[in-house]
């Protein structure tokens, strides 16, 4: 049996059904690698087609869908499964500082750009003083609106912090007096009925069938602050993967099929990302998380 590879470098709970399809464990043959998916199309496109590609190489993809993004770490983390797909790297890095865990990123495989919407208004100066803004809970995801903000000009906040440490706490001013709620990412396209104007991923504003043109207040511009944090990966945990299903996994969700199928989804709103491989993996992680 080859070596296995060390560990380099968006709820409900797992149901019954999906915890027998797996055994729930670590299946021992190298020909089998076993994944964690999030229930969303950019991350259940990728992994069917991943699947597909690995058959032809004589690799079974045993893919099992979680709705929640606590999950995912703790089973790789326990080695009950080899692999997750469903996080950027700043949620991953606040993962494991938060549960002592040791989950890291393999490769990259897209960026999900976000931004500030409204169904109510339509551009950032018509949003009234004490406009209800709608944030994500989860501390990585809630700095970078906050970051969006701050870049808008609607906030101030400490630029000695780093977008994925960003709190309400690091707020120096707020001069139009605006109130946040907070809710799960996940959810952050079914709130904006509820809110004046609120943060979220760009892909979940197309999934729930609203007009983008209509309802986007303000995108992120993509710069390398905010583009590397909040670049997804397939990720493993301490007991990682052989070199062999590495290489496997990353020629799959780095094919030229995964990158048309980013292209095509929802008129190319998701960026597909390959500058993370298992070759420089170590290396980017070591300085994101240090």
């Amino acid at each position: 049996m080859n070596a296995r590879r060390p560990a380099i470098l968006t709820g409900a709970v797992l149901s019954t059904a999906a915890l027998g399809l797996t055994s729930c464990g670590l299946v021992e043959d190298d020909e089998t690698i076993s994944i964690v998916v999030t229930e969303s199309a950019p991350f259940q496109e990728p992994a069917e087609i991943a699947a597909e590609l690995l058959a032809e190489q004589g690799y079974e993809l045993d893919i099992t869908y979680m709705t929640d993004i606590v999950q995912p770490n703790q089973v790789v983390n326990q080695g009950e499964f080899d692999a997750n797909y469903f996080q950027h790297l700043a949620y991953l890095n606040n993962f494991n500082q938060s549960n002592d865990t040791e989950v890291e990123p393999l490769f990259s495989v897209y960026y999900a750009p976000a931004g500030l919407f409204s169904l109510t208004y339509d551009s950032l100066e018509k949003l009234p003083d004490g406009a209800e803004i709608n944030l994500p809970v989860d501390p990585s995801n809630n700095g970078r609106a906050l970051r969006l903000l701050a870049d808008e000009g609607l906030i101030e906040v400490d630029e000695s912090v780093s977008v994925i440490e960003l709190t309400q706490n690091d707020i120096t001013d707020n001069p139009r007096d605006f109130q946040f709620v907070e809710t799960d990412q996940q959810s952050a396209a079914q709130v904006l009925p509820d809110v004046d104007a609120g943060f979220a991923f760009v892909r979940l504003i197309a999934e729930a069938d609203l007009d983008l043109e209509e309802t986007t207040l303000s995108i992120e511009d993509g710069r390398e602050e905010v583009r590397t944090p909040f670049t997804c990966v397939v990720a493993v945990g301490p007991d990682g993967v052989t070199d062999e299903q590495a290489q496997a996994l990353q020629d799959a969700f780095q094919s030229e099929e995964v990158e048309q199928w980013f292209e095509e989804y929802q008129g190319g709103v998701i960026d597909f990302e390959d500058f993370m491989t298992t070759e420089n993996a170590e290396e980017i992680w070591a300085d994101f998380s240090a």
